[in-house]
């Protein structure tokens, strides 16, 4: 990638794996879905079952070949955030409660001004976190032992 498609990059992204969107422009214009996969260094997203194109995939070892249909990916501008309220498309903003959680707000006009809960499907991690230690792991026991204490300076390296 050359460092002018890098200039264009969305740093700060609205929409999110799992949102439930509405294509705005292209083949599919005017359906719903729901974000499959979001790919950030291209700037384009994956809706569930829109945008199918033809793929011809060769046989191979352990798989039948054939002309499959696949989703393509569809550039992020081209797609917005369903109102959970009204069901309509909306600008996403963001929103801090009187308890300082961040929030996502649907903004616009005709929008509710509500917030846009985040999708259940980035609570689920994909790998478990482990429950035995393995063998990088520092126990327990060194974690917890007190190596520096402020008001003696005991533990100061000497400089």
């Amino acid at each position: 990638m050359g460092w002018k498609a890098a200039e264009k990059l969305i740093r700060h992204w609205k929409v999110l794996r799992g949102d439930n969107v509405m294509i705005i422009r292209g083949k599919d214009k005017g359906e719903t879905g729901t974000i499959k996969r979001v790919i950030r260094s291209q700037n384009r997203v994956i809706v569930e079952g829109k945008n199918l194109v033809k793929k011809h995939i060769k046989q191979g070892q352990g798989h039948e070949g054939g002309i499959f249909a696949v989703e393509a990916p569809i550039h992020v501008s081209n797609v917005q955030v369903l109102d959970p309220v009204t069901g309509k498309p909306c600008k996403v903003g963001v929103k801090y409660l009187e308890d300082g959680t961040k929030v996502r707000v649907s903004r616009g006009i005709g929008a509710s001004e509500s917030i846009i809960p985040r999708p259940e499907i980035l609570k689920i991690r994909a790998t478990p976190r482990p429950t035995v230690l393995g063998p990088k792991d520092t126990p327990m026991d060194l974690v917890l032992e007190k190596t520096y204490d402020a008001k003696t300076g005991r533990g100061m390296p000497e400089l």
